[in-house]
């Protein structure tokens, strides 16, 4: 069994406890379980070379690479993802979501 079947598995079966109103789970369970679910995305996304640039990310700008998460799950659930993210792709990701800094003119002035 693949991890898309396991996945697929899972969330049919959150759905049928949800319906059946047997889903009361706490809210730390709720996060556990969607970041499970994010990290099981991130594992079938990413080539291993793009995992490792985006846990580096995390060691130096953990908001900015929960953002980056964020976005390559959201790619990859709409479908917009073509195979793996390798780490060239993923340069060009983090390019793009990077904020752009503004360059300041700092003037010194004659004391």
């Amino acid at each position: 069994m693949t991890d898309d079947d396991l996945e697929k598995l899972r969330e049919e079966k959150v759905k049928e406890l949800q319906e059946r109103g047997e889903g009361g789970e706490s809210q730390e369970e709720a996060k556990q379980r969607a970041e499970a679910q994010k990290k099981a995305v991130l594992r079938q996304t990413l080539e291993p070379e793009a995992r490792e640039r985006l846990e580096a990310l995390k060691m130096a700008k953990p908001q900015f690479a929960e953002q980056v998460e964020q976005q390559v799950v959201a790619l990859a659930q709409s479908g917009r993802v073509q195979g793996k993210i390798d780490e060239e792709q993923m340069k060009q990701l983090l390019r793009k979501l990077q904020p752009q800094d503004d360059d300041y003119d700092i003037k010194h002035s004659g004391l």
